[in-house]
């Protein structure tokens, strides 16, 4: 039975992460904070009106990567603290008054862009051509010249920029501070329930009436706050067709697309070929699931059940810490010294607590250490979570030692390529440690299950909803908390077809993720997992060439378009080659998962 969650203040620290990494007080902040402030002023004082020479162009920008790294690292400490205890007002009112300073400093430094961009594009090429570390941001700036707005107006946008993120505050409010959730009864019997408790264990429970009865009253929780959690998301959607519409973008597509350098092909292709030709694999693996578990009927609350709930022991941290270190090794001594240093100097926060936010993330503060954020419950699927995130830790690291912060800002494409190959290289080597069918069943189902069950289902049906939103709002429509749920439940019933019932509660899954408010995330996590599929396709067959060539990639930084990392990778998403590939492998997984269930059930 899942135990009641401790309050952050009495959880072991030991489980926790350790922001005194990037100051060692709070007190540190605001001195460097105070140092921001300074450096605005001297910058503003020392270049506005005089940004039209290449000299001063590039004196300036070498000065402003000092105000970002500050940014960078302020942002980080203040907004890190809130995450692992929404409870805690004294760090949200921190957060909130260093997001204060930082919107005033940027919005006071707005002219940076404005000035640099009124030039002639052949002093503007000099400058590129002369500049170290600002070389891509001026590169930026030049192909972005057409869609800035006058010097003032970006002042006031860039002056609102921590207004503009209160639709994702509040909703991680309504999902982490006021959604308190009751105990729910299952013949009798009493238990606990919150929003990690239901995403890290009743969802995976293979009792059956535990959890359908975890999913009805975690459902019903959902509901109670539909309509505000609703009216967030629409704020969010049309701010960001405004801004998008304001720079001369036909959509918020188009902007997000354009400044990740990817193009709409691209964007569509990965909705559209998964939704069409996953979705039959997929309806077999819930089929597979549904026999081994003798289920009644396979419906939405069972889809995450492990295919041998009895078979996987449980996972201590110390046992997570050898297995990732040995599946992570064919990438080097170097990789395997941050990983060890990544358990060692507590970058990890494992600890279940009240108010902690849900799933996972990584955020690595420019050349900082990182801050892994997950809730360990001793299972599998967190060793794949620890790879995964130190996948991030491991790009970030790399990049950060080679690239300037210039180079810093990945491109959500491209982002979840190095964590999600981490995830491969852990299941590839486990796969190579026996040859025992059950174990490989358990492996591969792993992969499916979560790996990319995760990326390419989970976040691919987040992307084709969320699609739809923005096409009816960019139409100049709003969306309220019954059309988000329709659109939602379409979206389900368009993939998962008669295999699976959409039980009452599926439809309001579009309340569950943050990525909603982080642009066109959603989507990114199958492009990433498919370049990392193809790759780690190489590693399997050419061995240290291809892992050197990863690496190469890994220290480019945002240098290249998504399109050049994954070539620089030797890998090709030019086409629809490598997506098809990858759902053919996904494909051949489930096949062998049922032919290895039948054999072992004889």
């Amino acid at each position: 039975m899942a135990e009641e969650l401790k309050s952050r203040g009495e959880v072991d620290v030991k489980l926790t992460w350790d922001l005194s990494l990037i100051y060692k007080t709070v007190e540190e902040m605001w001195k460097d904070l105070d140092e921001l402030k300074k450096l605005s002023s001297e910058i503003k004082e020392k270049y506005k009106g005089n940004l039209n020479t290449v000299d001063n162009i590039i004196a300036c920008l070498d000065e402003y990567e000092k105000v970002l790294v500050i940014i960078d690292h302020a942002a980080n400490y203040a907004q890190l603290a809130v995450e692992v205890d929404y409870y805690n007002n004294e760090n949200q009112a921190n957060e909130a008054k260093a997001n204060a300073i930082i919107a005033n400093v940027m919005s006071e430094l707005s002219f940076i862009e404005s000035e640099i961009a009124a030039n002639e594009e052949g002093l503007l090429n000099e400058a590129i051509e002369k500049a170290e570390s600002s070389k891509n941001y001026l590169k930026d700036i030049l192909a972005g010249k057409a869609h800035l707005l006058a010097p003032e107006a970006e002042r006031v946008l860039a002056a609102f920029s921590h207004t503009f993120e209160a639709p994702y505050e509040i909703y991680n409010n309504i999902k982490l501070a006021d959604m308190q959730f009751e105990n729910f009864e299952v013949d009798g019997n009493s238990y606990p329930l919150g929003y990690s408790l239901f995403e890290d264990d009743y969802e995976y429970n293979p009792d059956t009436k535990v959890r359908r009865a975890a999913f009805e009253a975690f459902s019903k929780k959902l509901k109670a706050y539909e309509n505000s959690t609703a009216t967030a998301y629409n704020a969010y959607v049309t701010k960001e067709k405004t801004m998008a519409h304001l720079r001369g973008f036909s959509s918020s597509e188009e902007m997000h697309l354009f400044n990740d350098k990817v193009t709409l092909e691209m964007y569509n292709r990965q909705i559209d070929l998964i939704t069409k030709y996953l979705a039959p694999h997929m309806r077999k693996y819930a089929r597979v699931l549904k026999k081994i578990h003798k289920l009644d009927k396979m419906t939405y609350a069972d889809l995450k059940l492990p295919v041998d709930p009895g078979y996987a022991p449980d996972v201590t941290i110390e046992a997570a810490r050898k297995y990732v270190e040995s599946g992570l090794s064919i990438l080097g001594e170097d990789y395997i010294d941050m990983v060890k240093e990544a358990f060692n100097n507590r970058w990890i926060d494992f600890a279940k607590n009240k108010g902690k936010c849900t799933g996972g993330f990584c955020a690595s503060p420019y050349q900082r250490k990182s801050f892994i954020l997950l809730s360990w419950n001793g299972k599998m699927s967190d060793v794949f979570t620890l790879a995964h995130e130190l996948g991030h830790a491991g790009h970030f690291k790399l990049s950060g030692e080679n690239r300037s912060i210039y180079d810093m800002n990945m491109t959500t494409y491209f982002v979840e390529s190095p964590s999600t190959m981490n995830e491969l290289l852990m299941a590839h080597y486990m796969l190579k440690t026996s040859d025992d069918k059950r174990f490989r069943r358990w492996v591969l189902s792993n992969m499916v299950g979560n790996t990319y069950y995760h990326n390419f289902v989970t976040h691919l049906l987040e992307a084709a909803y969320q699609r739809e939103v923005i096409k009816i709002v960019n139409e100049g429509g709003s969306v309220q908390a019954e059309t988000l749920s329709d659109i939602f439940k379409k979206v389900l019933s368009d993939f998962w077809g008669e295999e699976v019932e959409l039980c009452e509660g599926a439809e309001l899954t579009w309340m569950r993720q943050p990525h909603y408010y982080m642009g066109l995330y959603s989507y990114s996590y199958s492009a990433g997992l498919t370049i990392a599929t193809q790759m780690c396709k190489r590693i399997e067959n050419e061995g240290a060439s291809a892992v050197e060539d990863w690496k190469k990639v890994l220290r480019a930084g945002t240098t290249l378009t998504p399109m050049e990392l994954a070539k620089l990778g030797g890998v090709d998403i030019s086409t629809d080659a490598a997506l098809m590939d990858t759902i053919e492998i996904i494909g051949g997984y489930i096949d062998e998962i049922e032919k290895l269930t039948e054999e072992l059930e004889g």
